[in-house]
């Protein structure tokens, strides 16, 4: 595959590449510039661009594997304590599931392309890079759908992932997996336009489902990949009250699952255990509550103050229609790591 890149993106000379560390790449320097708020702001730049299936997807990953926390964890500290501290649980490093933390994307069945795309692309550029995030995803999602023959925006999305998963682990760790696809023969057939279909369908309510009135009941998908993984709600419950009733132990799928398919622990918006992105039926949800948001804004989430956030706490989210969700493998509270993050950055700005 001969992959090709817009010059303007390379910087002559005068800041060459000895300018950097020497064990980073040019690629790895340049995304290392990036924070997270940067990295969604080249999502809604690319929107256009993304197809409709991974729109929302692209936003979800972005919030369930954040710099900040990579940083956090980069950083010296003591394992325990930093449990401790930011209440983490699951599997929280994002090293230990590069080619599974995406299997929600509908672009996640192009991802051996594209990671090898980004390997070659980071060994083969010199020179300092320069210009903005979205310029480098749209020339390397161009040349991947050029060489698969496929349409440019059902790649943009993972390529986003692809290189923000470089950034956070750095080149070498991302060389060295395998690059496999974790998709059954089904689902690799579905259409981009069948998953947003089955997004957007609620269930029949039968010939007198008008008699139900507020006793209709929804279907709560959590793995689309998986058609095992849903189960029932009555209208306008708590999704996690409506798990808790799926008889089946999901303690397999992860011991955090002790009371349904969704962790949760507190049921009163304390702890964030619950946290889920919404890939689909965001509008059929209730309206976000002050002690939702406070949480939502206490576990780092970026677009805590939306009206509609791609984050919701499962025990506060009451549904009027079906939905579709992502449960992230881990759970904690690292507003305050985003924060002073944030502060050391600004204050590194400072005294430049």
């Amino acid at each position: 595959m001969v992959l090709r890149f817009s010059p303007p993106l390379l910087v002559g000379h005068p800041h060459s590449f000895r300018e950097m560390p020497l064990s980073l790449t040019a690629l790895e320097h340049y995304l290392r510039q990036h924070e997270d708020a940067a990295w969604h702001r080249t999502a809604g730049l690319l929107e256009a661009e993304t197809h409709a299936v991974d729109r929302t997807a692209v936003r979800i990953w972005l919030s369930f594997f954040p710099i900040a926390l990579a940083r956090v964890l980069d950083a010296p500290h003591d394992a325990a304590e930093l449990e401790r501290r930011l209440a983490l649980r699951g599997r929280y490093r994002l090293g230990d599931q590069v080619d599974t933390s995406h299997a929600f994307l509908y672009g996640h069945r192009y991802w051996p392309d594209v990671k090898r795309a980004i390997v070659d692309y980071a060994d083969r550029t010199t020179g300092r890079l320069a210009g903005p995030l979205a310029g480098v995803a749209r020339d390397l999602a161009r040349d991947v759908a050029g060489a698969l023959s496929i349409d440019r925006t059902r790649l943009t999305a993972i390529v986003v992932v692809g290189l923000n998963t470089l950034q956070q682990i750095g080149l070498n760790a991302f060389r060295r997996t395998p690059g496999a696809v974790t998709l059954d023969a089904e689902a690799s057939r579905q259409r981009p336009e069948d998953v947003l279909r089955q997004r957007a369908q609620d269930d029949r309510q039968g010939l007198f489902g008008f008699l139900r009135g507020d006793n209709k009941v929804w279907t709560v998908t959590f793995d689309e990949g998986d058609p095992a993984s849903r189960f029932r709600l009555v209208n306008t419950q708590a999704i996690t009250t409506a798990a808790a009733a799926d008889p089946r132990d999901w303690r397999d799928r992860h011991p955090r699952c002790t009371d349904g398919p969704i962790p949760v622990q507190c049921r009163s918006a304390s702890c964030g255990t619950c946290w889920v992105g919404v890939l689909g039926g965001s509008t059929k949800l209730l309206p976000v509550e002050t002690r939702e948001r406070r949480k939502l804004r206490e576990l780092g989430c970026i677009d805590a103050d939306a009206p509609q956030p791609l984050i919701r706490l499962a025990c506060q989210a009451r549904a009027t229609g079906a939905v579709s969700l992502v449960i992230p493998p881990w759970t904690g509270v690292i507003g305050a790591a985003v924060a002073s993050d944030a502060s050391r950055k600004m204050a590194t700005a400072g005294m430049r």
